[in-house]
C-alpha cells in the first residue's frame, strides 16, 4: 500500500481507503477461485495494483472518457484505473464466467458506480471507446484484430484515441508490420522499481 502513496501521493483519502480494501478482497476471493497467481499475490500492490496504475503517469483522462479493458481477468488494470479516475467509464470483460464473478463482486464491495463488467470475448463486442486497455493478454498482432474496430475516432484527450497495452520484453516484431502509429513508454522512467525495469506502455493509435 506504500508503495502506492510513493507514486500517487495526489489520490484522496477516501481512493486510498478503496485501494486498501482491495488486498483483502482479492486473498479472500482467490482462496475460492483462483484470479492472482498465489506467489504473486505476496508483491499484490506493486505486480498488480501500481502496474495497473502506471497508465496514469503517462496518460491523464478527461471526465466522460469511456475505457474498455479486455482480458481484464480478475480486474486489472481495469480496478485500480476506476478507483483513480472515479469520473471515467469502464467496462471490463473477460471471457472467463468466474473471473468477472470476482470482479463484479470485487466492484459491489468497493461501491464502484464507474465500473461494468460482463462476459465476452472481444471480438464480439460492440459499442466503440476512447480507448482499450489490456495487461497483454494475447499478441500485439491477435489482439487488434480483436479491437481495433472499437475505437471511437471523436478524441477527447490530449493524445489519439487508440490502444493502451502494457507489456513486458521485447516486441518490435509484433509492431512491425501492425500498420499503426505507436509511442513506447518505459514505466521505469516513471517509476524506478526494479520490477518495471523492462515494462513498457505501449500507445497504438490511427493507421498508418
Amino acid at each position: 500500500m506504500q508503495i502506492i502513496k510513493k507514486y500517487f501521493a495526489d489520490l484522496s483519502e477516501e481512493q486510498f481507503e478503496k485501494i486498501g480494501m482491495l488486498n483483502p478482497l482479492y486473498d479472500e476471493w482467490n482462496s475460492r477461485i483462483n484470479v492472482i497467481s498465489r506467489k504473486d499475490m505476496e508483491f499484490f500492490y506493486l505486480r498488480h495494483v501500481l502496474h495497473s496504475m502506471s497508465v496514469l503517469k503517462f496518460v491523464d483522462f478527461i471526465a466522460g472518457t469511456r475505457i474498455l479493458d479486455v482480458g481484464t481477468g480478475g480486474g486489472f488494470p481495469g480496478i485500480p484505473l476506476a478507483i483513480s479516475r472515479p469520473e471515467v467509464e469502464f467496462l471490463l470483460v473477460d471471457s472467463v464466467g468466474k473471473k468477472i464473478k470476482v470482479v463484479n463482486e470485487v466492484v459491489r464491495s468497493l461501491g464502484l458506480d464507474n465500473v461494468r463488467a460482463v462476459k465476452s470475448r472481444a471480438e464480439d463486442l460492440q459499442g466503440e471507446f476512447d480507448f482499450i486497455v489490456s495487461r497483454a493478454v494475447k499478441p500485439l498482432p491477435q489482439f487488434m484484430s480483436w479491437v481495433s474496430n472499437r475505437v471511437s475516432s471523436s478524441n477527447l484527450n490530449a493524445i489519439p484515441n487508440g490502444i493502451l497495452y502494457l507489456k513486458g520484453g521485447e516486441f518490435a516484431g509484433e509492431l512491425s508490420g501492425l500498420g499503426y502509429r505507436y509511442r513506447i513508454y518505459n514505466l521505469h522512467e516513471r517509476m524506478p522499481e526494479e520490477y518495471f525495469r523492462t515494462k513498457k506502455l505501449v500507445h497504438l493509435y490511427n493507421n498508418v
